[in-house]
């Protein structure tokens, strides 16, 4: 998401520099092992072989409980928008210090406030090392949080501000965007985690501790109770928002307490959908299409020239669609040998890897994090009916997932363990295939192979979502629960929307009614539709659909 919207910034022209952290592990490779157990691996990056290069002379330090801690700049250019990365693997650190930027989502709690310091903190001093002077701060989600702590710091200590007057100033140069509607997702942190890192903070800028922990402190919680990284972000805000239409709305209900007295409705937090780049999408095969009855410059067109798709030929639409499930199951074919290869199956036991999966039949796509929310075997709680989808002789269904669970979530890893196990049956595994070490090789190919994009989360916990929208750039039929960015535009003729039970408290009852409500929607309509043939070899029925999804959604999701 964060590099779309640097690249969409290039293509536009607009004005942003970006600043992250250099994870020297990244996030982890994916493998399995022979129980179908995630696997994580952390191998190194190295920079200099990476598409970036050092910031000559940027040095930057930052306080971390009275050890000086001291990251190199680096800066990649993502078109013409410059991206600074901060890198403590350097020898003025000690073992600790360089162990900072080690990977994204590592470590305690302490660890993480370490990298939000260096982030924040440190990514305000970078920019000045730099010489960039951004007028405007966006901090996306509250990991950057602490940038409004370093802005307000320098206008007491540099400028004599007061401090109410200090933040005042920064809040009309900040936004704030939460991604999380799920209390659990957002970062908390220990009074005596904060009182070792930020008391002399305190000092610095002339005010009492308790002052500073007031900016992230819930109302009416405790004077122990943890700080709040989205209580902060929102109160150091000029603007606020969610990802999405329906998120806006849960936003507002989740910090309503922070405007004591005003209606839920009128709580400033406003939505900014979230949107994808499209050309970093889109098949060779589609972008072709879209070229020629959109325009060529089809990424950044209104809903009028995107109308131009219902007039398309059926032939071609059905031929760049055919390519692109024909390219995936070729590609699934090899990835599923090679993973089984790694798991010490044997070549010679591999070869019935060749005949899995159909070239002309229904394809599901499912790729995401697997987290308990998302529901990732959903389709496996009726084992029997999920069976007769699949191995149906005349109208197959065939299904691949992809994704990967936190490190540390073990439920997300046993939902990844089960879809391996069922798929691993060898009565369904031509039909049915999980690929693992997900990445963005992997999902461009099932996001332009699929037929059906799913997604059944429970609502509204899905924030927004985006790999849905860049199934559609490529016609790819979205079957979702209406949560998240589908909440706001599915219009009944564009895809599919899974009923959602979110009146009944019971989650095993719950789960069990959408379930219905989806296999009823797979078995009575979907599957039909996509084998129904009036005349000739081109699924014209589908593919009016498909252009219909195109001609909606596609001047949406850029």
């Amino acid at each position: 998401l964060a590099g779309d919207h640097l690249k969409a910034a290039s293509d536009l022209g607009v004005p942003l520099v970006g600043v992250g952290l250099l994870y020297r592990h990244g996030y982890f490779r994916q493998s399995l092992n022979s129980d179908g157990w995630q696997q994580e691996r952390y191998p190194g990056l190295d920079p200099w072989a990476m598409a970036m290069q050092p910031v000559e002379g940027a040095r930057v330090e930052v306080d971390l409980a009275g050890t000086p801690l001291v990251a190199a700049v680096w800066r990649a250019e993502v078109g013409r928008v410059r991206l600074y990365l901060l890198d403590t693997d350097v020898d003025d650190n000690d073992e600790a210090g360089r162990e900072v930027t080690d990977r994204l989502y590592g470590g305690d709690s302490e660890h993480r406030l370490r990298q939000e310091v260096l982030l924040g903190i440190g990514g305000v001093r970078a920019l000045e090392a730099v010489g960039e002077a951004p007028q405007v701060f966006h901090s996306n989600e509250g990991h950057a949080g602490f940038l409004g702590l370093e802005r307000i710091r320098r206008l007491v200590v540099d400028e004599g501000l007061p401090f109410d007057d200090a933040v005042e100033a920064v809040r009309a140069g900040t936004v704030f965007t939460t991604h999380t509607p799920v209390p659990a997702g957002i970062d908390r942190f220990g009074r005596d985690l904060m009182e070792r890192h930020f008391g002399a903070f305190a000092a610095e800028c002339g005010i009492g501790l308790e002052r500073l922990l007031a900016l992230g402190r819930e109302p009416g919680a405790a004077g122990d109770s943890p700080f709040n990284m989205a209580v902060m972000g929102l109160r150091l805000a000029g603007r606020a928002n969610g990802v999405s239409q329906l998120h806006g709305a849960v936003s507002r209900s989740m910090f309503a307490g922070l405007w004591p007295g005003v209606p839920e409705d009128e709580v400033p937090i406003g939505s900014v959908t979230n949107g994808v780049h499209a050309d970093t999408w889109v098949a060779p095969e589609m972008a072709d299409v879209l070229t020629r009855h959109v325009m060529p410059e089809w990424g950044e067109a209104g809903p009028e020239r995107w109308a131009r798709m219902l007039e398309a030929g059926d032939e071609e639409v059905f031929r760049a669609r055919e390519a692109g499930r024909s390219n995936l199951v070729a590609f699934a074919r090899a990835h599923l040998r090679q993973s089984l290869v790694r798991r010490g199956v044997s070549a010679a036991a591999c070869g019935w890897c060749d005949e899995v999966l159909d070239p002309r039949a229904l394809t599901i796509g499912f790729a995401r994090r697997f987290a308990t929310y998302k529901r990732g075997t959903l389709l496996l709680s009726q084992p029997d009916r999920l069976r007769r989808l699949l191995l149906s002789s005349d109208r197959p269904v065939q299904l691949l997932f992809a994704g990967k669970a936190h490190p540390a979530d073990e439920a997300g890893k046993e939902m990844i363990r089960q879809i391996v196990a069922f798929a691993g049956d060898p009565e369904v595994r031509h039909r049915m295939v999980f690929l693992d070490d997900y990445d963005i090789a992997l999902a461009r190919q099932l996001l332009q192979g699929a037929d059906v994009w799913l997604n059944n989360p429970r609502r509204p916990l899905e924030a927004c979502g985006t790999s849905g929208m860049k199934a559609a750039l490529n016609g790819v039929l979205n079957c979702s629960v209406s949560d998240g960015w589908w909440d706001e535009w599915f219009d009944g003729d564009n895809g599919w929307a899974i009923s959602s039970a979110e009146g009944v408290e019971d989650l095993a009852k719950r789960d069990e009614l959408e379930a219905d409500s989806l296999f009823a929607l797979l078995e009575g309509t979907v599957v039909p539709l996509f084998y129904e043939r009036r005349e000739g070899p081109v699924r014209r029925v589908w593919i009016r659909k498909v252009k219909t999804s195109l001609a909606s959604l596609g001047p949406k999701v850029s």
